[in-house]
């Protein structure tokens, strides 16, 4: 049986919390620093405010959260930010508690949910209440400024705030440029996500044995994110065996056999809501890869490396994706999605797609620039192959290149 020889933690650390190195003084200089970008955003856009129901674009502007998983689709809570003015949150039944002492926030009102689960046959009534109530906000402190954008909104609801006089505009868009940019203070708090994330990879490695199930392994990394601090993740990308290839098949009840690849992608949003997105691949057991396994991943690994190698501030996507690792045509059809995509409280924008008809039909272009960062993609399997590899590196984007946020090893003792 191999080990993981490049493995940072011994033995005994590895089943040990970690402790977190963050203080408070920096998790409150990050969440200024955020919201500093929104308002800069709602200045270069001429809009009065803006108003958010995605729970990640809230946690982003006011660093207040609750139930976030249930508020992606219940309508709930919602919050507006000013360009010049307060921070409104309307929250939850009974949950202003929730944010005492949060200094990001000015008032806490009680939300109007107008959804059918929330209101019923009262859907009507309880939009024009929302309606009237936005409204006499932005009259309050928009310095007359009627323009309001809008991260994620139902079609009834823009055309009552129309109505009243209210320019609505997409706000999305918005938030993703927010968002684009990290700060020092934002970067400390994305690197204890990610030591979280690699603890609980770690721990699979570790735990992984054959005849354990796909679930079984995975729910070592939901133990170990839970344990500190960590939130949810956001898909259940780990396969092993035939389930790799083709790739995107998340865990399920299968007993994972000896010698077999097994791979994942933690999807993991941790501490302070910050993602780490890395993959990694294995052989259940540990045990020496095949010949094919060998070629299936150090074709991964080229990738990954290739791409890392090219991305720095300034480059466009454009140029990015046309000079990016050609994959052999073997592997096309079963390609990734994209070839880098930015990161920060989840998956953000860019999302760059591959040269060719790829680029054709979905690209678009812009630069990369310093302090971004970025998820570095490969997915290497044959159409109709027994299995598929699955890597993936999260970089922080730096005047001269790039550098690695992930310190978790790849099995260089592979190549």
């Amino acid at each position: 049986m191999l080990t993981n020889k490049n493995s940072y933690l011994n033995d005994k650390a590895r089943q040990q919390p970690l402790q977190n190195p963050v203080s408070a003084q920096t998790h409150q200089h990050a969440c200024r620093y955020r919201l500093q970008r929104v308002r800069q955003q709602l200045q270069q856009h001429d809009c009065a405010a803006v108003l958010l129901y995605d729970p990640v674009n809230i946690r982003y502007a006011s660093d207040s959260s609750n139930m976030q998983v249930w508020t992606l689709h219940n309508f709930a809570r919602y919050l507006m930010v000013f360009a010049d003015g307060p921070v409104i949150l309307w929250e939850f039944h009974n949950c202003e508690h929730l944010h005492a002492g949060n200094q990001q926030i000015d008032e806490i009102r009680p939300a109007i949910n107008w959804s059918y689960f929330g209101a019923g046959n009262r859907m009507e009534e309880k939009a024009a209440d929302w309606a009237a109530e936005i409204a006499d906000v932005i009259t309050q402190y928009g310095g007359g400024n009627r323009r309001l954008a809008i991260d994620k909104m139902e079609p009834e609801g823009l055309h009552l705030l129309q109505q009243l006089d209210i320019q609505t505009l997409e706000g999305h868009s918005l938030m993703e440029e927010a968002r684009k940019v990290k700060s020092s203070e934002e970067l400390a708090l994305m690197l204890w996500t990610i030591d979280v994330c690699e603890h609980g990879i770690q721990r699979m490695h570790d735990e992984q044995k054959p005849g354990m199930t796909e679930n079984q392994l995975w729910a070592w990394l939901h133990f170990e994110n839970i344990q500190h601090g960590g939130e949810w993740i956001e898909t259940r990308l780990l396969a092993s065996g035939p389930r790799t290839n083709p790739w995107m098949q998340e865990s399920s009840d299968r007993v994972m056999q000896e010698g077999e690849i097994v791979s994942f992608d933690t999807d993991l949003i941790g501490p302070y809501g910050y993602c780490a997105d890395i993959s990694r691949a294995w052989t259940v057991g540990h045990v020496a890869p095949n010949d094919e396994q060998r070629r299936l991943y150090a074709t991964a690994h080229e990738q990954i490396q290739t791409n890392m190698a090219l991305l720095k501030a300034g480059l466009s996507y454009r140029d990015f994706s046309e000079h990016a690792w050609a994959i052999p045509e073997e592997f096309h059809h079963n390609r990734y999605c994209c070839v880098v995509h930015g990161v920060g409280l989840a998956d953000e924008f860019p999302a760059v797609a591959h040269w060719g008809k790829d680029w054709d039909s979905a690209g678009y272009d812009g630069h990369f620039e310093e302090g971004m960062v970025v998820c570095v993609e490969s997915y290497i399997g044959a159409e109709g192959g027994s299995e598929g590899v699955k890597l993936e590196q999260q970089v922080l984007i730096t005047r001269d290149g790039c550098k690695p946020l992930s310190r978790y090893p790849f099995e260089t003792h592979w190549l």
